[in-house]
């Protein structure tokens, strides 16, 4: 068990991805990362990651440029609403599954 800055014990684990099974079939919407438009990958380099940092999910990893675990992705559309280089849309599930077949 773990403990905190002041010795006590946390009883919780930390969160991560998959912690509520896998939930991308629940996607009704799926962000869409515009690498010509997201900071870390116009700069070639670790800024921004706004996107992570509010992803309540842990979906979204801290690579250049961000990746998006689809398979454990809700579509809850906090990342699209938080990003401030507009480079997160969200995109219709249906035309992905046109795209497979």
């Amino acid at each position: 068990m773990k403990k905190d800055t002041f010795g006590c014990r946390k009883s919780h684990s930390e969160p991560g991805p998959g912690d509520g099974g896998r939930t991308g079939s629940w996607r009704v919407r799926r962000p869409v990362i515009d690498p010509e438009k997201c900071i870390p990958a116009k700069l070639n380099k670790p800024a921004c990651f706004t996107c992570w940092l509010f992803c309540p999910d842990s979906v979204i990893k801290r690579t250049i440029p961000p990746t998006i675990d689809y398979e454990y992705c809700k579509g809850c559309e906090i990342c699209c609403e938080e990003c401030p280089a507009g480079a997160i849309t969200m995109v219709d599930e249906t035309e992905f599954i046109k795209k497979e077949k």
